[in-house]
């Protein structure tokens, strides 16, 4: 009897020392705040950004021309679409694009460019975020014809970001590329 509760003594202790801990909280970005949706977002953002432009970094910019199908965006479209989808769907917030925004940010082709403007769009959307206050984000706007909030708009630019950061996911797996943060 005695050794039976060694043992499990020892299993509790075993348990105890190598138990999964949950993943320490993602830093925030500089002047952000630190509770609520503003948080949660920014946080989410970077995280976004962080494996977005990875990913753009490390296909080769011989593949920035593929596409998995005729009629579909190629890799070097879906990062200007995700840049400038960001921009566009700022603008139902009352926020304008950058001045120096290229015009046909989706026809660019060249990596180094696209890379850049990725990164800008990400620094563009968390710099709106942060201006933004709470009371702020139950404002009622129309986003293509909809109502919504400032709040909803959030929350499809993220839910767009996502999406693109799969289907990049995808097209890289497809020529062979590994997601940085997977290997």
């Amino acid at each position: 009897m005695k050794s039976h509760a060694c043992a499990a003594v020892l299993l509790l202790v075993a348990s105890a020392t190598f138990a999964v801990q949950p993943p320490a909280a993602k830093p925030l970005p500089q002047n952000s705040p630190t509770k609520g949706f503003r948080a949660e977002f920014l946080t989410d953002v970077a995280d976004l950004q962080k494996k977005s432009v990875s990913l753009a970094k490390a296909i080769p910019q011989e593949k920035y021309s593929w596409r998995p199908a005729e009629g579909v965006r190629s890799i070097s479209e879906v990062y200007g679409h995700t840049a400038g989808g960001t921009y566009f769907l700022a603008t139902f917030l009352g926020e304008q694009p950058p001045a120096n925004m290229p015009k046909d940010i989706e026809k660019i082709t060249d990596k180094a460019t696209l890379v850049a403007e990725l990164q800008k769009s990400f620094e563009y959307i968390q710099a709106v975020m942060k201006k933004t206050s709470d009371a702020d984000l139950d404002k009622p706007v129309v986003m293509l014809g909809s109502p919504t909030t400032v709040r909803g708009v959030f929350v499809t630019i993220l839910n767009h970001l996502h999406e693109h950061l799969g289907q990049s996911v995808a097209y890289a797996r497809m020529n062979k590329v590994v997601p940085p943060w997977s290997r």
